[in-house]
């Protein structure tokens, strides 16, 4: 479903050099899985027999009732559509092997052999196993049959999920298997571990598997061995970890008495895109591999995966902080660059009392501070016209006034009036000419008085307008430096509270972030706002969401609404959803000729749409093919 695949890690209770009584444990867990809808279930290494049996692995009888229990497993899962990955020994060529085999429909896929033998402390896999990594057969008998075997194998269903299999040690190697599984397709690399407690040691593996995802641009499935392995020396504590990109999706508790398993829906459609979009995937080396086809797999019916309704903006607070300090850096250092390259002392911003010009002055206000400055040379401007409210207006004034910086007025009633006298334009007729008239007189005011000042105009418009192309060509559109752009509407208002520390001018901010958003360009209504922008374009989290997932990864327009009706379930219907981002589209696509010329501005998140560096496309590509996907 839109590329989402249900995947799990499960921790079965160990009876040491018992295979019979660990398959049923297993399948157990094989059902509940089935029952979940769960496409891959990964296990512990060496799952029959227990990680721990040590010299019993060269007895016979060990590896004959493996054998016997593995035979059990495939006759009761003929029905089940799983993909069950199970850890044993395996003996070929008169070599005893650690291997992972990949099961489905009652079968054997697979076998793939562990490539790093830990043999050390209180490790010491050469005593029993050989590396898989030199073997010569592509195919080994097991329990009669005839199966591909080596450490090259990958299983795909021929849509959107490749899978990779590695071996607790093959992951803490300095070129883990994974990596060139990755290389060559897998986006889905699953771990059968058995790794023992020590202090702090839970999370230095939680810390391999999540950033090993993010390197390999892949989801990683890891299941270690757990209570009931033997603790003649050492103790398991059975951790289970699903990592997609480096973020941790799921984790269980570690020490559980009894059998679990851990679940998570991972987008594998995400991941292959993001390989094109934003890495140097393509780069990586590619080795030979074979490929195994797998039979059709549990079909999804629901998506159970929490979706960011503001993908932008850090879910925890201390992220926050952390976050706009670094965008506020980002941009104050961005302008102090651009200041000192062109020998300019001063700044001139136009001030509304609106979110956008308030970030702009509070980083450049900023940037000043750093340098030790004159925050009298930061000049703004504020220029009412016929829609300026006394509210945003004072807040501007006042928020001027507090931070200590130079501050001037215009007033564009009259040189509109004029403007609209010179073009034969009725002032009673309040259309876009009306609108931009009042946008370019303010740009032009700006510009001349950095002209007169020697100073950099400082643009205010933010990434979220730039999408939507709601600026007015060679007004507000215009700028030196666009301060913003690389800040999406929704994390503004954060950025903007980031300030708050400064109690002079709390107040102030926490009535900006209450004001409408506004471009305050019609006549206003007893002194009260009449134009709210987000009433005509569409609320701004929901541009923000799909701007997201329409340039991170390329996420088709079905999608698209699919996830946000996931995230704003409740607050937005399937029409309202459909309606808005069809209007996303049809001013993404018609207003690209705005960002094909838009000025310098500094780059804040993964996401830009500068036509110098992040975002090229033509300004006239046709929309038809995304538009007709919503009709």
């Amino acid at each position: 479903m839109y590329g989402f695949y249900r995947v799990a890690a499960a921790v079965n209770h160990t009876t040491v050099a018992n295979p019979k009584a660990n398959a049923k444990e297993i399948l157990s867990l094989i059902n509940e899985a089935a029952t979940k809808e769960v496409s891959a279930v990964v296990f512990p290494e060496l799952t029959l027999t227990g990680y721990t049996a040590s010299d019993l692995f060269l007895n016979q009888t060990l590896l004959q009732t493996q054998n016997e229990a593995l035979a059990e497993i495939l006759e009761k899962t003929k029905a089940i559509k799983t993909v069950v990955i199970l850890g044993i020994a395996l003996l070929e060529a008169d070599r005893l092997y650690n291997c992972a085999a990949v099961l489905q429909n009652g079968k054997i896929l697979g076998i793939v052999p562990k490539s790093y033998l830990p043999n050390k402390k209180e490790f010491y896999d050469k005593r029993h196993f050989t590396s898989g990594r030199d073997i010569v057969r592509t195919t080994t008998q097991l329990l009669g049959e005839e199966v591909p075997f080596g450490v090259d194998l990958l299983f795909t269903d021929g849509q959107e999920m490749t899978c990779g299999v590695e071996i607790c040690e093959d992951l803490w190697a300095v070129t883990p298997p994974s990596n060139h599984m990755a290389s060559n397709g897998a986006n889905l690399l699953f771990n059968l571990s058995a790794s023992n407690e020590l202090i702090g040691k839970h999370a230095y593996r939680e810390e391999l598997v999540r950033t090993q995802s993010a390197r390999c641009v892949a989801t990683y499935v890891y299941a270690s061995a757990g209570v009931g392995e033997s603790t003649t020396d050492t103790v398991y504590g059975g951790q289970a970890l699903i990592a997609e990109y480096g973020s941790l999706l799921a984790q269980n508790e570690r020490f559980s008495m009894q059998s679990h398993l851990i679940t998570a829906d991972v987008d594998l459609e995400k991941l292959r895109w993001l390989r094109l979009n934003e890495t140097s995937y393509s780069d990586g080396r590619r080795k030979k591999t074979r490929t195994i086809a797998l039979a059709p797999l549990p079909s999804l019916s629901k998506i159970d995966r929490y979706i960011d309704a503001t993908p932008f903006v850090p879910s925890k607070y201390a992220d926050k902080q952390q976050r706009c300090e670094e965008i506020v850096h980002i941009q104050a250092h961005g302008l102090i660059k651009r200041m000192q390259h062109a020998y300019i002392q001063k700044a001139v911003i136009g001030i509304s009392g609106g979110l956008d010009s308030t970030l702009a002055l509070l980083s450049t206000h900023k940037a000043f501070e750093i340098m030790d400055w004159d925050v009298s040379n930061i000049i703004t401007v504020t220029m009412p016209g016929f829609g300026t409210t006394s509210r945003t207006k004072n807040n501007a004034v006042t928020l001027c006034e507090a931070l200590g910086v130079t501050l001037k007025e215009v007033e564009i009633t009259e040189l509109s009036l004029k403007e609209f006298d010179a073009i034969g334009h009725d002032p009673d007729e309040h259309t876009v000419t009306y609108e931009n008239v009042q946008a370019r007189a303010r740009t032009s005011i700006l510009m001349n008085m950095a002209n007169k000042e020697g100073g950099l105009v400082i643009g205010t418009g933010d990434l979220s307008e730039i999408a939507l192309g709601w600026s007015t060509y060679n007004g507000d559109h215009m700028s030196m430096y666009a301060l913003n752009s690389g800040i999406p509407k929704t994390l503004i208002r954060y950025v903007i509270e980031y300030f708050r520390h400064n109690e002079a001018i709390a107040p102030i901010i926490d009535d900006i972030l209450d004001t409408p958003i506004s471009p305050e360009l019609l006549p206003h209504s007893d002194d009260e706002i009449v134009q709210e922008t987000e009433a005509i374009v569409g609320p701004y989290e929901l541009h923000d969401f799909f701007l997201y997932h329409f340039i991170k990864y390329g996420a088709m327009p079905l999608k698209i609404r699919h996830l946000a009706l996931m995230a704003f379930d409740g607050k937005y219907d399937e029409a309202t959803v459909t309606k808005w981002l069809k209007l996303f589209l049809k001013r993404f696509f018609t207003q690209q000729f705005k960002r094909s010329c838009m000025p310098d501005g500094p780059k804040v998140g993964t996401i830009s749409l500068s036509p110098r560096a992040d975002w090229k496309m033509p300004s006239d590509a046709d929309m038809a093919a995304w538009i007709q996907m919503l009709e």
